[in-house]
């Protein structure tokens, strides 16, 4: 069985040799500057719960590379000046700030896109589904934060970051074709890890949570959802170690 580490390097490998599917002229230069860099956490668990549930990652491997594929599109167009206007990513200039507006509006197209031809890559469309889903539950998050609309930052937060959480839970879920009765558990594991990042995210950038509300209560959140992420796997009735390892690490990060 594969640790975190191992299946973050899986995801990172792969992403690095990934190729637009499609004829994207000199855009796929582009594409690929994107996904350059980054955690991988969403792409790791899902090749994670993929394992718990008896399935080798390679298998999972293509909605674990799409949910990461969303991901980089959400930061792509996030950064636009219409957005949040944020000139840098991962100390590199921003998609936009390099290549321009119009660019990193089309790669982002292109991210997006080929991230639902990798989900309906698998014989179930129900796998696609739920990252289309996810998709448009981050998006109306981040409606709700650009017009100012939503007030409550665990509901807002709970779209913006927690759909593709969910997403990569889910998705994993449908490959392995685990019965919809016994998918409550799950669930609530996504949620909770979710809202733990997060938390944890706030903590490091000083905004969010840990701007409105301080430290303290921010990291007695995260402690918690981290407690009850934690519950959720000791009911499973699968091997959830490495799961449990990548909670643990998410909640003790320092980057």
């Amino acid at each position: 069985m594969k640790n975190t580490d191992e299946l973050r390097a899986l995801v990172d490998d792969a992403l690095a040799a990934h190729l637009p599917h499609g004829d994207l002229q000199g855009l796929d230069d582009v594409v690929a500057a994107t996904l350059e860099g980054g955690k991988r956490v969403r792409g790791a668990l899902c090749l994670a719960v993929g394992q718990a549930l008896g399935r080798d990652p390679e298998e999972v491997l293509p909605a674990a590379l799409a949910v990461e594929l969303v991901h980089a599109f959400s930061l792509v167009h996030d950064d636009l000046p219409a957005l949040d206007n944020d000139a840098t990513r991962r100390g590199r200039p921003s998609t936009w700030a390099q290549y321009g507006e119009a660019i990193a509006v089309l790669a982002g197209d292109a991210l997006l896109a080929d991230a639902f031809r990798l989900a309906l890559s698998y014989d179930s469309p129900r796998v696609a589904r739920e990252l289309v889903e996810a998709t448009l539950g981050m998006i109306g998050g981040q409606y709700l934060d650009v017009t100012g609309t939503e007030q409550d930052l665990a509901a807002l937060n709970r779209l913006k970051t927690g759909r593709l959480f969910d997403a990569s839970v889910g998705m994993a879920l449908e490959i392995a074709r685990v019965p919809e009765d016994d998918r409550a558990r799950w669930r609530a594991f996504s949620e909770q890890v979710g809202a733990l990042f997060q938390f944890v995210d706030d903590l490091l950038d000083g905004d969010g949570f840990a701007a409105a509300y301080g430290e303290e209560e921010t990291r007695r959140r995260a402690d918690e959802a981290a407690e009850r992420a934690l519950s959720a796997l000791a009911e499973l009735d699968a091997d959830t170690t490495v799961l449990r390892g990548l909670v643990e690490g998410l909640a003790s990060r320092t980057a």
